[in-house]
């Protein structure tokens, strides 16, 4: 038989690794099951978890909308009381790319073949999140899938929204800044170098600042392929940083305290966290699971490491705030929100206000940067433009005063 790695949370909410021999994925994730654990990954142990070009350049099959369409008719159906493959035959033709409907067909088929729907969306190369495949997992062991679908449903797409508001409000500055570039660029290689003949009759009478735009000229002239490649190196370079653990946790926990960019950053963190656990909880997930399976989802490993350190407290009695506080990575108002459901014994609900709170200063927060930095941008573009056009009008106006 086969052997398989796999990872699992314990009731105790440790994270557990290991290999095991079984005849299937399947097999493995039952015999986790019934030692009381929540499976999270079970892969054959000789397959490559490495990169490859095939990884990068395949498409998913399901795009981000998809899937949060594909969640709540599956749960709307299953809550009209269709059996479970009957629900998945009648979606197997909504998706738009023949590759979904595809992926739907192996999902029913698996289904059909005796495979927990959890598993079967968990073997669709990771199309499904792990965050995604838990959730699942928990409402079919409670009973409650339907209402478990609808919760996934709801929290994806709030995730997408906050993703959407604060991509769609980058796109202005973004396109501001290639303007800048493409401009200065454009008047550096094919403006400046036209004027540089006739400069050449005033010799070292010739203004600094002119002199400088001409030898930045000049350079990009000619070893543009050393600018280009000190661009790609550096790219090349930090993808190799955030590839190791120990640098990547250095960067981002210099980030997270780079003045307004950190506390934005904290903040969408502590909104992943709060709606990841709510709606764990609220499908009946314990905390010490919930809090294994929230920091696997969370982008920055600073906080991932925090949420890490505060499940160790909770396990030992302490409560998720003060566990959380402890750890002085997250804001004092979603600790104290926090508190306050834990005290009246609402913390799922609370921890879905926490989540509605932060989403709504991240937006506000994103606007008011972005408010600021046109404004900025627009009056960097005017003086670097303004300069090279000083520094072509100088040494004109000089040559008419020695022609006078």
């Amino acid at each position: 038989m086969p052997m398989f790695r796999y990872k699992a949370v314990a009731p105790t909410g440790e994270t557990l690794t290991g290999q095991m021999e079984a005849a299937s994925r399947e097999d493995v994730v039952a015999r986790l099951q019934d030692g009381g654990n929540l499976p999270i990954e079970a892969v054959e142990a000789g397959a490559g978890g490495g990169f490859s070009f095939e990884q990068l350049l395949r498409r998913p099959a399901m795009n981000q909308i998809q899937i949060v369409m594909f969640t709540q008719q599956l749960s709307t159906l299953l809550g009209a009381g269709q059996p479970l493959d009957r629900a998945l035959q009648m979606l197997s033709e909504q998706p738009d790319s023949e590759e979904g409907r595809r992926m739907v067909d192996r999902i029913k088929d698996a289904v059909r073949g005796g495979t927990t729907l959890s598993s079967a969306l968990e073997q669709q190369h990771g199309v499904f999140s792990r965050l995604y495949v838990n959730m699942v997992r928990a409402g079919e062991v409670s009973g409650s899938l339907t209402d478990t679908l609808k919760r996934m449903a709801e929290y994806l797409e709030r995730s997408r929204q906050l993703q959407g508001a604060v991509i769609n409000a980058l796109i202005y500055p973004l396109i501001l800044v290639c303007m800048v570039i493409f401009a200065v660029i454009t008047l550096m290689v094919f403006v400046v170098p036209s004027f540089e003949p006739i400069f050449e009759e005033l010799g070292d009478q010739l203004p600094l600042l002119t002199k400088i735009v001409l030898a930045v000229a000049g350079f990009l002239e000619s070893f543009w392929w050393l600018l280009v490649a000190s661009i790609v190196g550096f790219v090349w370079w930090m993808s190799k940083q955030w590839a190791m653990p120990e640098s990547r946790t250095l960067w981002e926990n210099r980030l997270l305290g780079f003045g307004k960019i950190g506390e934005l950053l904290q903040k969408v963190e502590t909104a992943r966290l709060a709606r990841t656990l709510g709606t764990l909880l609220e499908n009946g997930v314990p905390l010490l699971t919930a809090l294994s399976i929230a920091k696997n989802v969370m982008a920055n490993t600073v906080l991932a490491a925090a949420v890490e350190v505060a499940a160790q407290d909770v396990k030992t009695g302490s409560g998720l705030a003060f566990a959380l506080g402890s750890t002085k990575r997250f804001p004092k108002l979603a600790l104290q929100m926090i508190a306050v459901g834990e005290e009246a014994g609402e913390l799922d609900g609370m921890l879905m206000k926490v989540a509605d709170t932060y989403d709504v200063d991240v937006r506000n927060t994103v606007e008011r940067l972005i408010a600021a930095m046109v404004p900025l941008l627009t009056a960097v573009m005017t003086v670097m433009i303004g300069l090279i056009m000083l520094a072509i009008v100088q040494p004109i106006l000089t040559m008419s005063t020695l022609v006078e």
